[in-house]
């Protein structure tokens, strides 16, 4: 081993999960490779076994190893191409009734008090039109959020703000072409395959599998770009592992190939820190990623973003640049104050609090 800490950068067990991940992905740790012992590891980087404890218990909140009673930890991410779990059946059954389920409320004393706030600092500033790909304030509010949250480092000027999915969906169709085939996950939210249809471009549906996109339709498929929702996707509650998220990023770095990355609703992961995203491990610049506010603070703002790969900022502006932002100006500055304040964090962090208690007591 060669692990090594720096005491004085906080938190210590992000500094060995990230080695250890990174040995798991290089193929140092192949798969059913058992990790060394949380003394040994404790011993060789001087720290506790409790701090060893928690960079485990990150890895396999992620999915890159199990616990085994009395055994250790072993490694159960694959970085092998073409590997296939066992698929599941066409008409795969474990489906969620999301849209029966009530969104954790935002606490409308603090929105309230937020928009007095933005109404007194900001006036008439309100009524004004913002920038066409949205208003700076919230742009860069969003970069720091990714940034400190997401794992994801972009330039204000690579994102750009709609009101919901479905509007940036159409955009994304409009600056990458309706030549190409899309491949949506099967089933799949019923509105993405809508959007698809109404833009009368070719989609092909490809079957879930237990951990995600089966690995044999993802390897045959005619698709040139990938639609995927890797945390929890609706109707089936099915979330990419990690080995299927290095799957999703190798299928897109062999030619012309894009993803578009839906990360609804990832802020509610009871993992101590949320999965990676495609965006983050990529680094061909191909990524589109999208996410809302609808279910983090409210669905009646319509207020969406989607990150764009450098290379598509050019010439999304000389293209579509002309469209004006559908987001009023003044839930954009609003949402940027939560996002300043530290008040959306600290909602999104409650709630996930609390479904990991709801979780412990049902394991109970």
């Amino acid at each position: 081993m060669k692990y090594k800490v720096d005491k004085s950068i906080r938190p210590v067990y992000l500094q060995i999960y990230k080695q250890i991940k990174d040995d798991i992905i290089g193929g140092n740790y192949p798969y059913n490779t058992k990790l060394p012992s949380k003394r040994l590891l404790a011993d060789e980087t001087e720290t506790s076994t409790i701090t060893v404890e928690h960079a485990y218990a990150l890895l396999c909140d992620e999915g890159y190893v199990e616990s085994r009673e009395r055994s250790g930890f072993f490694v159960i991410f694959r970085n092998t191409d073409g590997f296939a779990l066992p698929s599941l059946a066409e008409g795969y059954h474990k489906e969620i009734s999301f849209e029966n389920q009530k969104s954790p409320d935002f606490p409308f004393s603090v929105l309230a008090k937020t928009m007095r706030s933005v109404i007194s600092d900001f006036g008439e500033a309100i009524l004004k039109k913002s920038q066409n790909k949205g208003s700076p304030e919230l742009r860069l509010a969003i970069k720091h959020y990714l940034a400190k949250n997401r794992g994801i480092n972009v330039d204000a000027e690579q994102i750009v703000i709609g009101s919901g999915a479905e509007y940036l969906y159409g955009l994304i169709i409009e600056l990458i072409g309706r030549s190409r085939t899309y491949g949506i996950e099967y089933p799949s939210y019923k509105k993405i395959e809508q959007v698809y249809r109404a833009a009368e471009v070719r989609y092909e549906p490809l079957r879930l599998s237990n951990d995600g996109i089966d690995s044999a339709e993802l390897a045959s498929t005619s698709a040139s770009v990938l639609h995927t929702t890797p945390y929890r996707s609706y109707p089936t509650g099915v979330s990419a592992s990690a080995s299927k998220r290095h799957e999703y990023i190798r299928w897109s770095n062999a030619g012309d190939r894009y993803i578009i990355e839906d990360d609804f609703e990832s802020e509610f992961s009871v993992s101590t820190k949320p999965e990676d995203t495609l965006f983050a491990l990529s680094d061909k610049d191909n990524v589109i990623y999208l996410n809302t506010f609808s279910k983090t603070v409210s669905p009646s703002l319509r207020v969406g973003y989607m990150v764009l790969p450098k290379r598509l900022v050019g010439e999304f502006e000389d293209r579509l640049g002309f469209y004006s932002c559908t987001v009023p100006t003044f839930e954009q500055y609003v949402i940027a104050r939560l996002l300043q304040n530290g008040d959306f964090e600290r909602h999104i962090n409650k709630v996930r609090r609390n479904k990991r208690k709801e979780l412990a007591s049902n394991t109970k």
